[in-house]
């Protein structure tokens, strides 16, 4: 199983608090990475960093804005002189908003393409010129099932995971050539707090349910697998690819 193993990676995952990004870090963690919880809850991540490192694993906090470009590159910097160069870096976070397009809020246009496009785009950029030099790294996005689809109400959080998909087919093309895989993962629907309303919706639940193949919601730790597989040397041939974890939903009609 060596080439899953992530022993003596450092691994940064944006978003990380809570949810999909601290499922994701927590198994990056068990396959021997060094985790570096992001977010700008200072608190939180402090909590779910003693409760991984009680477990024995390897992990760091580092708060910072993802949507302020300033703060994005001075916290890179930091990671990289405190902790090591970051081997392994997974662009979590994310926000959604709901309302029709005629009704949308302008700043929550503003908003959403911040956290889910903008951000990817400030933490790739400072991590990957760091890896230039050492000809090594893994980029792995999380994308979405609207990605490919679209749905009624969520216009900004289609376009920005479209975008995210598109971004990770150009630093592919861009970053192969450096021995740097970009990838992406797409969720489908997943028992989160983003999703926490949705879930209360039994017309929703019922909906999602009869829509995948799968039947059911997801739950996050069934994401960890694909998180492994794209951050670790089982992957070195794998770039540009949006790899679905959706249960089936985005392969029927």
């Amino acid at each position: 199983m060596s080439l899953f193993s992530l022993e003596g990676k450092i691994a940064l995952v944006t978003g990380s608090g809570q949810g999909i990004g601290l499922a994701l870090a927590e198994g990056l963690s068990e396959a021997g990475a060094h985790v570096v919880l992001n977010g700008r809850d200072k608190a939180k991540l402090e909590r779910a960093a003693e409760a991984m490192s009680a477990a024995g694993r390897k992990v760091s906090v580092a708060p910072f804005d993802v949507t302020d470009h300033a703060a994005v590159e001075a916290g890179v910097a930091t990671i990289e002189a405190e902790i090591g160069p970051i081997d392994i870096l997974i662009n979590n976070a994310g926000m959604q908003m709901r309302a029709p397009i005629t009704e949308f809020p302008i700043e929550g246009w503003h908003q959403v393409m911040a956290t889910n496009l903008h951000s990817v785009f400030y933490v790739t950029q400072a991590v990957t010129k760091r890896m230039l030099p050492r000809k090594r790294g893994k980029v792995i996005s999380i994308g979405s099932v609207m990605s490919e689809l679209g749905r009624a109400t969520i216009i900004p959080y289609t376009a920005s995971k479209g975008a995210v998909k598109m971004m990770t087919r150009g630093l592919a093309a861009e970053l192969g050539k450096h021995n740097i895989q970009a990838n992406a993962i797409g969720p489908g629907y997943f028992t989160t707090e983003i999703n926490k309303a949705l879930i209360a919706d039994e017309a929703f639940t019922a909906w999602v349910c009869n829509r995948t193949p799968a039947g059911r919601w997801g739950e996050t730790k069934e994401l960890v697998g694909a998180a492994i597989f794209l951050s670790s040397a089982a992957s070195d041939y794998v770039n540009g690819h949006l790899l679905m974890v959706d249960g089936g939903l985005t392969a029927v009609v």
